[in-house]
């Protein structure tokens, strides 16, 4: 049979592959391809518009997305049972497609809290973090003790949040893995959606507290405090002397407010979980597009996920700055191709089953929607996972792809406010850094609407610009990081997203 609806999606005229709309029945005739099914087709999943041999590439967005592994007639619905991933040559071209990004005559703002050395936060937290998992209950009784009296006392303050990991000893004191770890605790110590701070200890941890504060020049003071558990006398005194500390805290963190600031002064965290096949149709551009205007204002928007724009990193070195930043996103990926090779993995261990579900067959498509999420500008500057990114513009920080892990890093980098795309559905939510999820589909959003902000399968359903919906998700930042909660902050989301990237022995 034949219909009018439309029921495909082709991205680019030079692809061999097509995306269902919707659930499409054998023998069904897909209009202006001349194509009939040969099998079902769930919706998010491609169909083969001519014949493919084995061993020829299948293309999607006009970009290799992996091999047949056996002859694929037209019609015939084309997953993980006949595609695959095999190296091949990818020309970097680096800088060939750099350009100027005319900056905004008109300039957003939007309602920050401007910090003294100049760093502006979304919002006003008091922390507590801890530099060893031994440390993390008494941590979080600190917290849960002056929580209450907070809430009717001191509405300026959006919370005391405890922020705990699971390693700080068992491990050496040099290499990547401490380097990470103690980049993440100075980039939250510092971050400017804190008003203040308290880092406790056990004390005779491998991160000694002292140790962080001298390798990146941190002074305590009334609002930045440290203790250990050992020197205070136990649980019960550690945490009657930490609630003690943040009570003096309080009065002069709730007198931090709100004043008008420009758009430039927001830093975004680019993430997408749970994806699907909508995800780079829908959600990601968009998010993109709404980049493009961030950055146009003179904000800042870091991508991330190293292992989740493998096999789309070409397009990233087209726009890098100069050969430099270009290179430095290069040794990242050859990084991690000997980090999984070591530990026994690839790289096309990702997709999630949950994203093949949704239409993603290889590492190399998934990439291709993720990297969407960076816009169009050019690649500014590269950075290690948790590295303080001092660049304005787009900008890629390493990380894995796993996302509380790769938002951690991002805010510990700078990142003041957090988007992520998701097109199965995630109810992750962040603190300090509030988090607006984006919906790559209408059937999911509506499903999920108490945990999604924004449904970006309008796109596809009704025909929205993707440069709209940027601008709307654009919008949406703002009011956000005016104080406008997200919906994961109304569900209380953020206490137990805290995961620093853990490399190494644990001895």
């Amino acid at each position: 049979m034949a219909t009018n609806t439309p029921s495909t999606i082709r991205l680019n005229k030079a692809d061999n592959v097509i995306v269902a709309r919707l659930d499409i029945a054998p023998g069904f005739e897909i209009l202006g391809e001349k194509v009939k099914t040969r099998a079902a087709i769930p919706a998010g999943h491609k169909i083969a518009t001519t014949d493919i041999a084995e061993g020829q590439k299948i293309r999607k967005y006009n970009q290799i997305i992996g091999f047949a592994t056996c002859d694929i007639a037209s019609g015939d619905h084309v997953h993980v049972h006949n595609i695959a991933m095999q190296d091949f040559d990818r020309d970097y071209a680096f800088c060939a497609e750099v350009r100027n990004t005319p900056p905004v005559t008109d300039t957003a703002e939007f309602q920050g809290y401007v910090h003294a050395n100049g760093r502006v936060g979304t919002r006003n937290y008091i922390g507590i973090l801890t530099s060893v998992n031994c440390s993390a209950t008494v941590a979080r009784y600190i917290a849960s003790a002056v929580e209450k009296e907070l809430i009717a006392t001191y509405p300026n303050v959006d919370g005391v949040v405890s922020l705990v990991h699971g390693t700080g000893c068992g491990m050496a004191d040099t290499g990547d893995g401490y380097a990470n770890l103690q980049r993440t605790l100075w980039g939250f110590a510092g971050h400017p959606n804190f008003g203040g701070i308290l880092l406790v200890g056990l004390g005779c941890e491998v991160n000694q507290i002292d140790f962080l504060l001298e390798a990146y020049g941190i002074e305590r003071g009334p609002r930045f405090q440290t203790m250990t558990i050992q020197d205070t006398g136990g649980t019960r005194r550690s945490v009657e002397h930490g609630a003690a500390i943040i009570r003096e805290m309080l009065p002069a963190v709730n007198d931090i407010t709100r004043t008008p600031c420009p758009a430039s002064e927001v830093t975004l965290a680019l993430q997408c979980g749970g994806s699907d096949a909508y995800s780079g149709i829908t959600a990601n551009p968009a998010l993109g597009s709404a980049v493009d205007l961030l950055v146009a204002h003179g904000g800042t928007a870091i991508l991330s996920e190293t292992p989740e724009i493998y096999g789309a990193e070409h397009l990233l070195t087209r726009r890098a700055v100069n050969k430099e930043v270009g290179e430095k996103l290069i040794e990242r990926i050859k990084w991690w191709e000997s980090y999984t090779a070591r530990n026994g993995g690839e790289m096309n261990n990702n997709p999630s089953p949950g994203n093949k579900e949704g239409g993603l067959s290889t590492i190399l498509e998934k990439s291709l929607g993720a990297a969407a999420k960076g816009g169009t500008t050019n690649l500014c500057d590269v950075y290690r996972y948790g590295e303080p990114v001092r660049t304005k513009g787009f900008v890629f920080m390493d990380s894995p792809g796993y996302d509380p892990c790769s938002i951690t890093g991002q805010v510990a980098s700078g990142a003041n406010i957090v988007c992520f795309t998701t097109g199965r559905g995630s109810v992750y939510g962040c603190k300090p850094s509030p988090s607006l999820k984006l919906a790559s589909n209408t059937a999911m959003y509506t499903r999920m609407d108490e945990d999604m902000d924004i449904n970006c399968g309008v796109i596809v359903d009704d025909g929205t610009p993707i440069e709209e919906m940027g601008a709307q998700i654009f919008d949406r930042i703002l009011e956000v990081a005016s104080g406008s909660p997200t919906k994961s902050e109304q569900l209380g989301f953020g206490d137990d997203e805290f995961v620093p990237w853990q490399i190494g022995a644990v001895m």
